[in-house]
């Protein structure tokens, strides 16, 4: 069966949606529901930009148009994207595309919350940048970001504080090239999440992540920056954190003291 051609902007072939099959990795074809290329579609113009963070999306019945299928379709692949937090739906107004300057979607990242279980209640973490410095990828590093050993990327660590107690310290790696120009002065600046920054300055939208637990005691230097003793047990992350389609733009390894606070997991 002949694939569909879909039109850009412009009226030039963008893009072609295949009813029939997709070559699988065992060699057989794999059925990909029409649906479901909709919603690689619509990535296609998130990641490249044309829809920008917190601006509204094409109508159902605009897409329907575009793609050249019906609006239920284009509606279920909207329903997926709104399940996955990269769109937001709001009522009589449309479909924007989601932001991290938005408060649900800044906690969906933000695990450690008070026992009180509400992280408002406490106000936003003080912040002190400790170091931001541009260096090479160790080879763990560059397995991590998917890239190669001795590439450029920008190391950052910090601590975060509640109410004056030291109680998260991060060290972040970041690809050099996305996120060129980024400085301790630029991150100690800014007001809002770092995924904000990352997202309104640089293009980089974090979507989802992958995250390894376990307990740990701290090093001399992890003590006096957190200001706890040597017996005191922390709970160690480590994020990997994607943009669309799967590619890595940040390695963070966290540190929390988990005294007054828990590590709280949602599982759907």
């Amino acid at each position: 069966m002949p694939s569909n051609t879909l039109p850009s902007n412009d009226g030039a072939p963008s893009a072609s949606i295949d009813p029939g099959a997709q070559t699988g990795a065992s060699g057989t074809p794999a059925f990909s529901p029409l649906y479901q290329q909709i919603k690689a579609l619509i990535l296609q113009s998130l990641q490249s930009g044309e829809w920008k963070p917190s601006t509204a999306i094409p109508s159902e019945q605009e897409l329907a148009g575009r793609y050249k299928v019906s609006q239920g379709t284009v509606r279920k692949a909207i329903d997926e994207l709104a399940a996955e937090n990269l769109v937001v739906r709001r009522q009589g107004k449309g479909t924007f595309v989601a932001t991290h300057a938005e408060r649900h979607i800044q906690y969906r990242f933000l695990r450690l919350v008070p026992e009180a279980g509400d992280p408002s209640n406490e106000g936003p973490a003080q912040r002190r940048i400790i170091d931001c410095k541009r260096t090479r990828a160790s080879a763990d590093v560059a397995r991590a970001l998917s890239l190669r050993s001795g590439d450029a990327v920008l190391q950052v660590r910090r601590v975060l504080s509640f109410a004056g107690t030291p109680t998260i310290l991060e060290d972040l790696w970041l690809p050099g090239g996305p996120f060129k120009g980024l400085t301790a002065e630029r991150l100690t600046s800014y007001d809002g999440a770092m995924y904000a920054l990352f997202e309104t300055e640089f293009g980089v939208r974090m979507v989802r992540a992958e995250e390894k637990i376990k307990a740990v005691l701290p090093d001399p230097e992890q003590r006096d920056l957190l200001q706890i003793g040597a017996s005191t047990p922390l709970l160690s992350v480590e994020r990997t954190a994607y943009t669309y389609n799967d590619l890595p733009m940040e390695l963070r390894r966290g540190l929390y003291l988990t005294d007054t606070h828990y590590y709280r997991n949602a599982l759907n």
